[in-house]
C-alpha cells in the first residue's frame, strides 16, 4: 500500500510555513546520519554484495530516515514503504545479487516518469491518477541493477517552474529551510541533500537538475542527447529534456549514470584534465540587455580564472557561440 506523505507535510505547515523549531537542521552534515546504515551508494552496494548487510536492512533504514525527516522538507510526495520492502525481499533472492552495481541501494524517482503501480502526476492535480502499468526504461534499468525505488519526489506543476512548489506543498532546502531547492527536480535534490537517499533520478530541460543541485549543494548531471532514454512527456520538451541523476558524490553520480545509460564505462572516473571555461557575458541577441552587474562580475571572474589558469589546473580559454566572449 502506498504511503502518501503529502498530507503529513500539509499538517506540518501553517499559513506562514513551518516554524523554525520544527525544521532546524544542521547544514554541516546530513540531518539523518544518526541512522546505522548510510553513506555513498557505491559503498552500500558493495556491502550488500559482500553479504554484510541485506537489501531489507538498507531499505528499512532509508524508510526510517524518510519517516523522520521528510515532513520537514517535503522531498517526497509518495513513499513506497510496503512495496519497497517487498522488492527488497525479492532482490535478496536474486542469484546475481553479488554482481549488481546498485545492489540494495535506495533511490528516488521524480514523479514525471512511470513507476509501475504509481500515478505519474508531474506535480499537478490536473493529471491522470491512473497507475502506470509498466516502468519507464530508466526505472527498469535502475531495478535491473539492484536499486530499490523507495519513493517519488516532488516537483512543481508540470515541471514549469524553477522552484518546487506543488499543490498544497512547498519543498524546502535541507541546508536552510528558509531557502528554495530550485526546480524542477527540487524534491530529488532535497532528498539527496538531506541524506534520505544517496542518489535520485531527475530530469533537465533548461536547468531542472543543475539548478536544484547547485541550490542544495549536491552533484547533478544532465547527460547529452541519446545517452539515456528520455521519453519525458509528449516530446521531451521538444528534445531539450534528458533524464539524469543527483548524488552526494561524483563517483555515485557516475555509477548511477552508467546504469541509466546501460554503459559500464561511464562509471569509470578519470583524472581531471585542464579546465577551460566559457563565460557568457554578452547578450544572446540584440533585443536582450544584459544586467551591468552580471557583466562586471563576469569580467572579474575572467581575470581570476585567467590568473588561476596559469598553473596545471586549467583556466579560462576561448569560447565560441552567440554571447560568448573570449576571456582576457
Amino acid at each position: 500500500m502506498n504511503e502518501d506523505l503529502t498530507a503529513v507535510a500539509w499538517e506540518s505547515v501553517d499559513d506562514d510555513g513551518v516554524t523554525d523549531a520544527e525544521v532546524t537542521m544542521d547544514s554541516s552534515r546530513p540531518p539523518a546520519d544518526e541512522y546505522p546504515i548510510g553513506g555513498p551508494a557505491a559503498a552500500l552496494a558493495a556491502r550488500v554484495r559482500a553479504g554484510t548487510i541485506t537489501p531489507a536492512d538498507v531499505t528499512a533504514d532509508a524508510l526510517a530516515r524518510i519517516a523522520s525527516e521528510n515532513r520537514k522538507i517535503n522531498a517526497f510526495t509518495v513513499v513506497r514503504a510496503e512495496r519497497a520492502r517487498a522488492e527488497a525481499r525479492e532482490l535478496a533472492a536474486r542469484q546475481d545479487l553479488d554482481e549488481l552495481p546498485l545492489a540494495g541501494v535506495p533511490v528516488a524517482v521524480k514523479q514525471n516518469i512511470a513507476v509501475t503501480g504509481e500515478s505519474t502526476l508531474a506535480g499537478s492535480a490536473a493529471t491522470s491518477t491512473e497507475p502506470a502499468s509498466a516502468d519507464h526504461p530508466v526505472v527498469a534499468r535502475l531495478r535491473a541493477a539492484g536499486a530499490i525505488v523507495v519513493g517519488l519526489t516532488a516537483m512543481p506543476e508540470l515541471g514549469l517552474w524553477a522552484s518546487t512548489d506543488s499543490p498544497g506543498c512547498v519543498t524546502r532546502n535541507p541546508r536552510d529551510v528558509g531557502r528554495s531547492t530550485g526546480g524542477s527536480s527540487g524534491g530529488a535534490a532535497a532528498a539527496v541533500a538531506a541524506g534520505l537517499v544517496p542518489i535520485a533520478h531527475g530530469n533537465d530541460g533548461l536547468g531542472s537538475i543543475r539548478v536544484p543541485a547547485a541550490a542544495c549543494g549536491v552533484f547533478g548531471i544532465k547527460p547529452g542527447r541519446h545517452v539515456v532514454p528520455a521519453q519525458i512527456g509528449a516530446d521531451s520538451w521538444a528534445g531539450l529534456a534528458e533524464n539524469g541523476v543527483l548524488a552526494t558524490t561524483v563517483s555515485d553520480a557516475a555509477l548511477a549514470l552508467s546504469v541509466l545509460a546501460g554503459r559500464s564505462d561511464l562509471a569509470e572516473l578519470r583524472k581531471p584534465q585542464r579546465l577551460r571555461i566559457g563565460l557568457a557575458v554578452a547578450p544572446p541577441s540584440r533585443v536582450v540587455r544584459m544586467d551591468r552587474h552580471w557583466t562586471a562580475a563576469g569580467g572579474g571572474a575572467r581575470g581570476g580564472a585567467g590568473r588561476r589558469g596559469r598553473g596545471p589546473g586549467g583556466g579560462a580559454g576561448p569560447a565560441g557561440g552567440p554571447g560568448l566572449r573570449t576571456p582576457a
